[in-house]
This record gives structure tokens, C-alpha cells and sequence, in this order.
């Protein structure tokens, strides 16, 4: 068995504005850069491997936790990008709903195969995650992964059967480390969620 920490990237302007981001290669806001300064990893987290999505946001969450935790920035794991999500990038959720009414409805209820306009659904991203994890249950190597909303959640549907249509049964919470099993074969299943990364007095 093997253990993976999952951590989403800080704050950015478009996740800020409630935007897709998709592919879209941003940086971190000023505001997300403060906020990820002052995360601080739980000890469990400090003797991985840190790999991240080769995406800006990621990059730059980890190269700043690798300076605050004297640790070497993360290797880039290119299979951690996030989903995309095509025409609709840096478009906002209520926007669409007012301008596609009950289709998009419909097709926000389609949970695991939803997919925007041009666009990556979560079931083609968990397709394309699987033989990264299968590889990582094989080299039994605990790892630190940085990467996106969508991965952490195509993740934890993987491991506990959520199918994406209604809401989950714990909410993943951005300021915090998700730690999972990752068992032979690629299996993936929910060790701890939430681990706090802040402390109360600056969690606002």
C-alpha cells in the first residue's frame, strides 16, 4: 500500500471570480501567493516525493511550499493537469445556467460524463489518471501530489463510488491535505481528508 497526499493550488484570480480554469495557465494571485505562504504541511507530509501538475498555479504553490518547508520545489508530473473544460474556460457556472437554462441543467446532471463544450468529462480524466496511479502503486514511493479541483475530485470519486450527481459525502476543503491508499493495481481508496493547513486565527 501505498500513501498519497493530494493538496489543491492556491488562489488565483479566475477561482477567486468563480471561473473555469481548465487548461488556462494562470498564476497565482498576489492574494493567493500570501495565502499559500502561510500553509503549513503536516509533518506526514515532509519526507515524500512532491510532484505537481505542470500547470503555472501548481508550480508556483509548490515552489513556495518547497521554500517554506526547505524542501526541493516538486517534480512536474504532466498526467496531474487538470480537466478541461474547452470553450467554456474562464466562463462562470451561473453564467452558463442563465444562458443555457434547463440543457445545461441536464447536462450538469449527467455527473460523471458532464462535460463542457469542447471539454474533458470527469469519467475521461479519471481514464487518463489511472495509469499514473497504477505506476505509483507500483514504485510504492509516498508522494505529495500539487494539483486542481478536478483531479482531487475525479480522485475521490474513484476511491469511494461517488458518482458526481449528487453532492459528496465530505467536502474538499482547499486549505487542507487529502491523504489516500493507493493499493496495488491502482486502487485508490480514503485514508484521511481535510488536514488542516492553516491555523484557526488565519483561516479567514
Amino acid at each position: 500500500m501505498t500513501s498519497l497526499a493530494l493538496l489543491r493550488h492556491g488562489p488565483t484570480l479566475w477561482s477567486e471570480e468563480h471561473r473555469l480554469q481548465g487548461r488556462a495557465d494562470l498564476s497565482l494571485s498576489d492574494a493567493g501567493r500570501a495565502r499559500v505562504e502561510r500553509w503549513r504541511l503536516p509533518a506526514l507530509c515532509l519526507d515524500r516525493r512532491w510532484i505537481a501538475s505542470p500547470l503555472r498555479r501548481c508550480r508556483e504553490t509548490g515552489e513556495i511550499l518547497a521554500a517554506t518547508h526547505d524542501r526541493p520545489a516538486p517534480a512536474i508530473e504532466p498526467r496531474l493537469i487538470e480537466m478541461s473544460h474547452g470553450e467554456w474556460e474562464g466562463l462562470q457556472l451561473d453564467e452558463l445556467r442563465a444562458r443555457f437554462g434547463a440543457a445545461m441543467a441536464a447536462r450538469e446532471a449527467q455527473g460523471l460524463d458532464y462535460r463542457s463544450e469542447g471539454g474533458e468529462s470527469p469519467r475521461e480524466l479519471q481514464a487518463r489518471l489511472l495509469p499514473w496511479l497504477r505506476a505509483a502503486a507500483e514504485a510504492g514511493e509516498p508522494l505529495l501530489a500539487i494539483a486542481h479541483k478536478g483531479v482531487l475530485r475525479a480522485l475521490y470519486a474513484l476511491a469511494t463510488g461517488w458518482d458526481m450527481v449528487m453532492e459528496p459525502q465530505e467536502k474538499l476543503a482547499n486549505d487542507a491535505v487529502h491523504l489516500f491508499r493507493l493499493e496495488p493495481g491502482g486502487r485508490l481508496a480514503v485514508d484521511r481528508l481535510n488536514l488542516p493547513l492553516l491555523e484557526p486565527s488565519s483561516a479567514r
